[in-house]
């Protein structure tokens, strides 16, 4: 074996398969789908702080697993190596809003997909899973949750702000109660009747009654 068959059996053998207008298609559609999915998640982002960076991150994450799937799928060996070099990659980084789960994958399902050549599949699965994202998590509920935090000097204050909530609120849950030398704090589950929250006014205004805070959130409580 001479010096020149080494070498023609190196990487210039990859090369002239590599064909350009299949990677710029892909890589053009990444692009594209990436952006739709930076889109939709800043339509549907119901968090605290929204974070721009993990929106781009989205679109990268499209782009770089299509161009990863279009390396594999030519090259057998090449593809289990990406395995074993992958595999020593760990995500560290706290996923605190679950809707963030979901982007992150369908960001990695569109770049497979891209990279196996299934367009129309990659395109028209975007589109339907925008579709259902926009739908059910702009949907508006009626039963929003909140939590009622009562700090009371004494017994009677308590009952007394119990009966005041009772009047204004349809449903409400005791989720912790702290008795100590300087008071009673209460923390309460409640679901209003209305939008208004005027009612809490008139609770903090009773006698015995120190502050009274209501807060929403997401359903999840810890104690």
């Amino acid at each position: 074996m001479t010096f020149r068959d080494v070498f023609k059996s190196s990487f210039l053998e990859e090369a002239a398969d590599f064909a350009v207008l299949d990677f710029i298609i892909a890589m053009g559609i990444a692009f594209a789908l990436g952006l739709f999915i930076l889109w939709g998640y800043k339509k549907t982002y119901n968090g605290v702080m929204y974070s721009s960076g993990f929106g781009l991150s989205l679109m990268a994450m499209a782009m770089i697993t299509t161009l990863v799937i279009l390396a594999v799928t030519s090259n057998v060996v090449l593809s289990l190596g990406m395995v074993g070099a992958l595999s020593i990659v760990r995500f560290r980084t706290a996923i605190k809003e679950p809707m963030d789960i979901a982007f992150l994958f369908w960001a990695i399902a569109v770049g497979i997909v891209l990279g196996a050549g299934m367009i129309p599949l990659a395109v028209f699965g975007s589109l339907f899973v925008g579709m259902v994202l926009w739908v059910f998590v702009n949907r508006k509920t009626t039963d929003q949750p909140y939590i009622m935090i009562l700090n009371c000097t004494d017994g009677e204050a308590e009952v007394q702000a119990l009966e005041q909530v009772r009047e204004y609120v349809k449903k409400q849950v005791l989720k912790s109660k702290t008795v100590s030398k300087n008071g009673i704090e209460m923390t309460l589950e409640v679901r209003l009747k209305g939008d208004d929250s005027e009612f809490v006014n008139q609770i903090a205004a009773l006698p015995g009654v120190e502050s009274a805070v209501l807060v929403s959130y997401n359903g999840d409580y810890m104690a």
